[in-house]
């Protein structure tokens, strides 16, 4: 004769209580399975083959195909800038500081963050997918039954165009939003040219530029690891291609912003 003993239910109390220690565990296998990722991927970016047509194609893909959509939104980006602070400006007779607290708002945070979150909507959605597919189609599976490494096949040339042509968009972005800013100060708040362009340069020192250009650089590793480790952990076909960009869009999205906070401090002691 058998007996079995059957475990008593979990009371719901219970189960409440143990839901936030099981988001904090998946949180930190999620947060070691992405430094796991970056750590890799960073110790192989100088390990032959070097793949330069790779390299090449991606930085294409990140920076070349993103430039209309990182100008267009530093260009209004700038202008509504310009023209939101000449407005309040006016109300203490200080028009004449529009052009500098604009540009340096615009070089220190606003070009590199908003620059960084189009690339992230973009590439980092477009890395999850693609790499998402090759996962639930198991081509990645057949890279390694044929002896190439993922990750230095991938996963590297995805981070290196990122981390590259961030921080050269936001190049653009910052000359594309002064000058957009310019266009409103001179048509909109009677500001002559000569004079916005002396107080800009006058304000904006070599460190405003160099705190948001150094962000960018961590910003492009963010957007690169995340949508990559995302769409490797992709799975249950479409659905689950689906599910991780939408993640990869989410999570580089939190992560730009809180990491943006926690560089400035940095910045702001060091620069």
């Amino acid at each position: 004769m058998s007996s079995s003993v059957s475990l008593p239910d979990i009371p719901g109390r219970e189960r409440s209580l143990l839901a936030p220690l099981r988001w904090l565990e998946s949180a930190c296998l999620h947060i070691g399975g992405v430094s796991i990722l970056f750590a890799s991927a960073l110790s192989r970016v100088f390990q032959r083959p070097f793949r330069m047509r790779q390299w090449i194609a991606q930085m294409e893909q990140v920076g070349v195909h993103s430039i209309s959509v990182a100008l267009l939104t530093a260009t209004f980006t700038g202008m509504v800038m310009v023209l939101q602070t000449g407005v309040q400006l006016s109300r203490f007779q200080s028009e004449s500081m529009t052009p500098g607290i604009a540009g340096i708002a615009l070089l220190r945070e606003i070009a590199p963050v908003l620059t960084a979150l189009a690339i992230a909507a973009r590439v980092g959605a477009g890395i999850a997918a693609e790499l998402g597919t090759m996962r639930v189609t198991e081509q990645i599976d057949a890279l390694e039954s044929m002896g190439s490494d993922p990750i230095h096949y991938l996963v590297v040339p995805r981070l290196v165009a990122c981390v590259v042509m961030v921080p050269a968009l936001t190049i653009l972005s910052d000359l594309v939003g002064i000058l957009g800013g310019c266009l409103i100060g001179v048509t909109k708040l009677d500001i002559t040219l000569q004079a916005y362009l002396d107080t800009t340069f006058r304000w904006v020192n070599p460190e405003d530029f160099y705190s948001g250009f150094l962000k960018t650089i961590v910003f492009g590793g963010i957007v690169a690891t995340i949508g990559c480790y995302l769409g490797l952990k992709s799975s249950g076909g479409a659905e689950g291609v689906g599910t991780a960009t939408t993640r990869s869009v989410v999570v580089s999205f939190i992560l730009i912003l809180v990491s943006d906070y926690f560089l400035t401090e940095i910045l702001l002691k060091v620069l």
